[in-house]
């Protein structure tokens, strides 16, 4: 079993979203635009058509200043932009998503 550490790693909390929106039948698609840097990390389309964006940190870290700008724009457009750094958000997130956790 992994421990506490492990599970809020930025590696385990990303792979574990991935296996959880696809559980759903939704889209988890990874972001990286060298032209529009501080875009978070995923992209997720639910089944229903909605959109979420997701930024994905280690437990104790933040989102840089440009991470923040990003955000903020993307907010401006009426855009959800959700900050994931722990199980306990992850787990959080899930069920809003409607998986079951």
């Amino acid at each position: 079993m992994e421990n506490s550490n492990m599970n809020n790693s930025e590696k385990y909390l990303e792979r574990k979203l991935v296996e959880r929106v696809k559980a759903i039948s939704g889209m988890c698609i990874k972001i990286h635009n060298p032209y529009y840097r501080g875009l978070p990390d995923r992209l997720i389309i639910l089944p229903d058509g909605g959109i979420v964006w997701v930024e994905l940190k280690t437990l104790g870290k933040k989102p840089t200043k440009l991470q923040q700008l990003a955000h903020e724009e993307l907010r401006k457009r009426e855009q959800v932009v959700y900050v994931i750094d722990s199980e306990k958000k992850l787990n959080e997130f899930s069920r809003l998503i409607g998986y079951g956790v």
